[in-house]
């Protein structure tokens, strides 16, 4: 038997797919005469490769072998020009402790983006995500944080339905969102995409200048520090704001509330933001655990999971998942959010860091860092 390895036998030509009575019927039944027609009728020509008089697609080079092709591509990244990133927008690369990477990160028995439902075998993971919960807490200066979320954007997007349930009885038809033009380009994407299902009008523009007597405006987003590295003082724009029965959510880096003035004590409702900071690679962009912290006041509108305290059979200390009637997975479509998933492993190699380095391990690398 003659194998034939050229690089250019089509792979459509080997795979076990539809069979020609298959296609047959499947073109009938979309109205088409041939698979020709069909791309003609579903593909705009703009973006179609024209074929060239040999067969081939005339802007595509010759087939490569997968060797090649890595040895090509290589070559045509080394062209790049690398500089240093000093504008991360909400990401940063970091330290992964050895530690923190073999056990943790490349552990199989730590593999799952779930908290645990049953809390009798899991008191291990539930431990760790009490802590994340408390170090968000501590860095924060807020009263109640979840075990995590998505990412900031969600997170962020998170804080702008909860501000939106609890508006004030004067604020009951108010639907515009203010979001400070200083909050990360990717948050501001998301909070727009989440917002017009929702009736939600989002407000874009200088936090310096804005006119909260606008009756339409229930909340408002800020960026700590600012997603140009700016660092502002809310605590007077964020009184103002609760004089008129508004809201206010503050998005915050994590590592830098270690040297700057929490959220909490400014007067902030809700902090969010990201802890890929603590210790998770930035990834490309993800999976990184969010944060959500909050007054206690709010806590039956929190999105997400909470471990809590609680007392086993025998009176010792347990830990358990906490206000659970909130959630999607009891109350369905009457929940307080759609989160269920949150990024549990991040969530506990960040709270492992913080651990791992202390409170002032963690100032210090905050020193050094900004």
């Amino acid at each position: 038997m003659k194998i034939n390895l050229d690089p250019s036998v089509l792979f459509e030509n080997r795979h076990n797919g539809s069979n020609e009575t298959q296609v047959r019927e499947m073109l009938q039944i979309v109205g088409a005469d041939s698979l020709e027609t069909l791309i003609d009728q579903t593909i705009p020509p703009a973006i179609r490769l024209r074929k060239a008089s040999n067969g081939t697609a005339s802007r595509l080079p010759a087939p490569k072998s997968e060797y090649q092709f890595l040895a090509d591509f290589k070559a045509l990244a080394q062209k790049n020009r690398v500089f240093k990133s000093y504008l991360g927008t909400g990401y940063s690369d970091c330290i992964v402790p050895g530690v923190i990477g073999r056990n943790i990160l490349e552990n199989p028995a730590w593999y799952t983006a779930y908290t645990p439902y049953q809390a009798e075998i899991a008191q291990g993971r539930l431990e760790a995500l009490l802590n994340f919960q408390t170090v968000v807490i501590d860095l924060t200066g807020m009263e109640i944080a979840n075990a995590s979320l998505l990412d900031e954007s969600t997170a962020a997007a998170e804080a702008m339905t909860l501000l939106y349930s609890l508006r004030k009885e004067n604020k009951k038809s108010a639907l515009a969102f203010f979001v400070s033009e200083r909050c990360h380009p990717q948050t501001i994407d998301v909070l727009k995409t989440r917002a017009t299902p929702l009736g939600i009008q989002i407000l874009v523009g200088d936090h310096q200048r804005v006119d909260l007597t606008q009756e339409d405006i229930f909340g408002l987003l800020l960026q700590y520090p600012a997603t140009d590295g700016a660092v502002y003082d809310y605590t007077s724009l964020i009184s103002v704001a609760h004089e008129l029965n508004i809201y206010v959510a503050v998005a915050a880096d994590l590592l830098s509330l270690t040297m700057l003035t929490p959220p909490g004590e400014m007067g902030a409702d809700v902090v969010v933001g990201s802890s890929q900071r603590f210790g998770v690679p930035m990834g490309y962009g993800g999976p990184h655990a969010a944060f959500f912290a909050t007054r206690d006041a709010f806590k039956r509108q929190l999105p997400g999971r909470i471990i809590g305290v609680s007392v086993d059979a025998q009176g010792g200390r347990a830990l358990r998942m906490a206000l659970q009637t909130r959630e999607q997975h009891i109350r369905r479509e009457k929940a307080t959010s759609n989160i269920c998933t949150a990024q549990v492993l991040l969530a506990v190699m960040a709270s492992s860091y913080a651990v791992y380095h202390g409170p002032d391990g963690l100032r210090a690398i905050g020193e050094r860092t900004h």
